[in-house]
């Protein structure tokens, strides 16, 4: 038995209309991916848009930056740089949770996030690492 996968990078629009033509005048799903060069799961993945929109909805695809790495809104970036310059001895994982309070105990946002919107503010030390020695001593 042959385990060995077909790779298929990503589609163009032209491959994409030429696999929906074909599936048309052919009615054939496997006919249609085997000349248009693409896996049954990628046919079945435009065919709802395709059935939706028509060709027109062949040619963009949805982006593929995950949903969680979209920035956070203006206001709370802003409240997270208040915060810090009203307690500047608090750290991310503090402001974190000062949020998360006033916010009736839903996180708005991680401790990390905290720290990136601090960086990007200039309100975040930068840490410099000390070069160690090949003797042990620095």
């Amino acid at each position: 038995m042959n385990t060995k996968r077909t790779y298929y990078g990503f589609t163009t629009p032209q491959q994409r209309r030429h696999l929906f033509e074909i599936w048309e005048s052919t009615g054939s799903v496997t006919e249609a991916c085997r000349k248009a060069r693409v896996s049954r799961g990628l046919f079945y993945y435009w065919k709802a848009r395709f059935e939706q929109h028509g060709y027109a909805g062949l040619v963009e695809y949805e982006s593929r930056t995950a949903h969680r790495l979209r920035s956070k809104p203006e206001a709370v970036a802003q409240r997270v740089i208040a915060l810090r310059r009203q307690n500047p001895a608090w750290g991310k994982a503090r402001i974190a949770h000062e949020l998360a309070k006033a916010n009736n105990w839903v996180p708005l946002v991680s401790a990390n996030t905290v720290k990136r919107i601090l960086r990007g503010a200039g309100l975040w030390p930068e840490r410099t690492r000390e070069k160690k020695s090949i003797n042990g001593s620095a």
